[in-house]
């Protein structure tokens, strides 16, 4: 809730002119002179690009205009993409969310379709997972068909997406369930953690020390439910997971309407079924659902 009040304070103060007053030095394209780029928006706070003498470059079409090394983010209507300064697309804006991610990348998808893009409109990662989020040391989580994988900065596979659940608590701690065990791997050496290539054999490598959780999977994971009423506890915890994802959907993702959907709440009507969607999907969760544990320690039981 803290996170929705600041940006919401935030976008208050910048409105739709966070990005008219960025400027740049680009090359138009088939010319060797440089000339300043700079951004400006029409009555309709749609934005476009002008060179130094006024000439229009980049007519005003667009709702928001992010800096990516020499490209834009860009939004048309409420979709995204990536385009270069002399307006020529490199990804097609035909996503509903986006991210600019470590100042050099992009993250742009749909549901099932995101993927990782650099300045010049090449995959880094390819778009076929249901969410990828960057993780420390560089790393980016992957999430596919319900399974979690690692790919390093530059999209190499390090861990494939056949894991229950992969988080870090520290920058050199990384923790995975596979099949129901807990795993930690702890970098010994340096700052945050990096896997190497041959993650297969870390267990001999003497930078990193990996430890298997021999403890129920349910306390491993924070949870030391065995009751009825704790696992009803934990059913209603997925409660809020799910309001977050509603509010991101509905609001956060919104690029520069996010304003006009604050103070005109035309978010509402979409909230409760926005919101069942998302519950209904936290809750289906095979691997790290809430019910995830309760079917592992049946499972164990009948082993």
């Amino acid at each position: 809730m803290k996170k929705i009040i600041t940006l919401f304070g935030i976008a208050l103060l910048l409105g739709n002119f966070a990005f008219a007053d960025e400027t740049l030095t680009q090359p138009i394209e088939g010319s060797v002179v440089k000339t300043k780029l700079t951004v400006f928006s029409d009555e309709d706070n749609n934005f476009g690009l002008k060179d130094s003498v006024g000439n229009v470059i980049v007519e005003p079409e667009y709702k928001k205009m992010i800096k990516l090394g020499d490209s834009w983010i860009i939004q048309k209507k409420s979709k995204y993409g990536l385009m270069d300064s002399t307006g020529k697309y490199l990804i097609e804006p035909k996503y509903r969310h986006v991210d600019r991610i470590l100042g050099k990348y992009v993250k742009l998808g749909n549901s099932n379709d995101f993927g990782i893009y650099n300045e010049k409109g090449e995959t880094v990662i390819p778009p076929e997972y249901t969410s990828v989020d960057i993780l420390f040391g560089g790393m980016f989580l992957t999430k596919k068909n319900y399974k979690y994988g690692v790919c390093d900065k530059n999209g190499n596979v390090i861990l494939d997406n056949i894991f229950d659940d992969i988080y870090m608590p520290k920058p050199n701690i990384m923790r995975i369930q596979y099949n129901g065990q807990w795993y930690e791997i702890e970098q010994i050496a340096g700052g945050e953690l990096q896997l190497p290539d041959d993650v297969k054999n870390i267990q001999g490598n003497t930078n990193f020390k990996v430890t298997e959780f021999i403890t129920n999977p349910v306390t491993a994971s924070g949870y030391s439910a065995v009751t009825f009423t704790d696992y009803f506890l934990k059913i209603f915890s997925s409660i809020s997971p799910a309001h977050e994802e509603t509010i991101d959907e509905l609001m956060l993702s919104q690029g520069a309407d996010t304003v006009n959907i604050f103070i005109k709440f035309t978010w509402l009507p979409k909230y409760p079924f926005t919101f069942a969607k998302n519950y209904y999907h936290n809750l289906r969760t095979p691997n790290n659902g809430p019910l995830a544990d309760v079917k592992t320690e049946l499972i164990q039981k009948m082993q």
